[in-house]
């Protein structure tokens, strides 16, 4: 009798232990990838690391065109070593209420680029003509950012790499946009570990002037603009730079961290109104500014995302079925700064044409 309370009472144990067990790994799992109380919205992705989404609707399906972050990073700094990407893949959906995004085949690979050596950083993409041209930062072999092209008869690729980067091109983050006329433009430029601090000359300086360490009360570093030639692989006009200014008409300041420039510009057209929407960086918002021509100047108007978990705050925005969308990342899955995943939520814009702040956290 005595052994088979003894047994029982095991039994019983063991059962407890496995619930217990089970009760542990639904609190691993809901504080993880799904149900997360923490997060208004869930990874597209959630096996492989896509960050720095450019969004885009071809052919009425969305592709999106990000960073493959990757295991394997530097030692984290400010120049962002331990964002050490060799690849990119596509990733695709077949409508906005997709819960899950497609991630295709490798499109293109660091062997691939005659010219780069390293960090291929945030990408994007446009179509024209029947081609699809896919743009993209990367050092090349004296350890200097310059932006490339590839082309394919595909939005998935596999991309065909130029054999030399984009003449006069250099920092980091392009993104085109393409006007009603036809026109298309390429925004660009990244300070700190993106070097655009280190062209305020017209040359490169290696030891370019970090305005955000030395001269707070000086304008801040600007970003890019240049249109592209009609086969959309070369400027076709010297680069200029983006004045934005605050409401008094002010240029704002590198001592501004909450509203200067730093890094992801994209642009969007609504109502005739050009919104050049950026990056703060050390900071983490996304913040936006408005003009009536593609090159500005532009006024600063106010944040668009507050900051999201994860150092970076990167994105794209796009119109599908006559709503907005935000694309982004964060790192719910990895909960580290250089594993970052894809999100996408919806963004509204008012009847004065301002951008309703979005908060990605349930904070």
């Amino acid at each position: 009798m005595k052994i088979k309370y003894t047994t029982l009472i095991m039994a019983l144990i063991v059962i407890t232990s496995c619930k217990a067990q089970q009760q542990t790994n639904n609190t691993t799992e809901t504080s993880g990838i799904e149900g997360h109380s923490k997060f208004k919205n869930q990874p597209l992705v959630s096996d492989t690391y896509i960050a720095d989404p450019s969004a885009h609707l071809f052919d009425g399906k969305i592709y999106i065109y990000g960073s493959h972050d990757i295991e394997e990073g530097g030692i984290p700094d400010d120049s962002g070593n331990h964002f050490d990407m060799i690849d990119y893949q596509v990733v695709s959906m077949d409508k906005i209420t997709d819960k899950k995004a497609t991630v295709h085949a490798v499109a293109l690979t660091v062997d691939d680029v005659p010219w780069a050596t390293k960090k291929f950083w945030a990408p994007d993409a446009a179509y024209k003509n029947g081609t699809y041209y896919f743009y993209f930062p990367a050092k090349d072999k004296d350890d200097i950012f310059r932006i490339g092209v590839a082309t394919s008869t595909s939005p998935i690729g596999p991309f065909n790499p130029q054999p030399k980067p984009m003449q006069g091109s250099y920092s980091i983050d392009p993104s085109i946009f393409i006007d009603d006329d036809g026109s298309a433009y390429m925004y660009f430029g990244g300070i700190w570990g993106g070097q655009l601090q280190r062209w305020e000359t017209g040359e490169y300086d290696p030891n370019g002037s970090l305005r955000d360490l030395g001269k707070p009360n000086a304008p801040a570093v600007l970003p890019r603009i240049a249109k592209l030639t009609d086969d959309m692989l070369e400027f076709n006009e010297p680069i200029k730079s983006i004045e934005i200014f605050d409401e008094k008409g002010v240029l704002l300041l590198t001592k501004d961290l909450d509203r200067r420039f730093f890094e992801a510009p994209w642009i969007h057209k609504r109502n005739g109104i050009y919104y050049l929407s950026y990056s703060t960086g050390d900071t983490h918002y996304l913040v936006y500014a408005t003009a009536d021509n593609p090159y500005g100047p532009f006024t600063y108007k106010g944040i668009l995302n507050y900051p999201v978990q994860g150092w970076t705050n990167h994105h794209s925005i796009i119109e599908i079925d006559q709503k907005w969308y935000l694309f982004y990342h964060d790192t719910q899955v990895s909960n580290q700064t250089h594993l970052r995943n894809l999100k996408v939520t919806e963004l509204i814009h008012n009847e004065d044409n301002s951008i309703v702040p979005i908060n990605t956290l349930n904070n």
